[in-house]
């Protein structure tokens, strides 16, 4: 997966891999490698890639050990998770313990509301896996139309859908004209 962001954000930027290679000073061989899968950049090379690129390092990294599937090929993945910004927390409430099952979490977040109970209370606590692939049934944090969201995530025909627990609540179908991002895959602490 961290080939295919690669790619996605040199095409974004509208940089060549020639161009690329010559900036960065990696072979543009190894350069295609990394950009089909086929090798994993150093953490060395991928700080350079991404200073050429004049993008963050870390949301990048979050990909550096996710593969993409059939479904996840399906909705364009890459094009719902961020490699130029980062997540903007408002409050810190200290640390947690990551409990081991979880250690892929990056943050833990309280449920800000009841659209997910009765899985996830209202207050309770979620441990998130920043920019991980979703796969349907997967719980998600999200971004949508400026909000952040809970929702289990599903795809169908390249479409995605978001649902929400609580049976009050609508489905909703993200659209073209959403903006809409993946932020992470949320995990209960059970």
């Amino acid at each position: 997966m961290i080939g295919d962001m690669i790619a996605k954000a040199r095409k974004d930027k509208g940089i060549t891999k020639t161009e690329l290679s010559r900036i960065t000073d990696i072979n543009i061989g190894h350069l295609t490698h990394i950009e089909k899968g086929e090798r994993n950049p150093s953490h060395k090379a991928l700080k350079t890639i991404c200073s050429a690129l004049k993008i963050p390092y870390q949301p990048l990294m979050f990909t550096y050990d996710k593969e993409i599937n059939e479904e996840q090929q399906s909705y364009s993945i890459t094009d719902c998770i961020s490699y130029d910004k980062v997540l903007l927390v408002d409050k810190i409430g200290g640390f947690i313990d990551c409990p081991p099952k979880l250690s892929s979490s990056s943050i833990a977040i309280k449920v800000p509301d009841n659209s997910m109970e009765p899985t996830f209370e209202k207050n309770s606590i979620v441990f998130v896996e920043l920019n991980s692939p979703l796969s349907s049934k997967d719980y998600g944090l999200f971004e949508l139309n400026g909000s952040t969201i809970i929702r289990k995530f599903s795809s169908k025909k390249g479409k995605i859908f978001l649902k929400a627990d609580n049976k009050e609540l609508p489905e909703i179908k993200v659209s073209d004209e959403d903006t809409f991002h993946i932020i992470g895959k949320v995990f209960k602490n059970k």
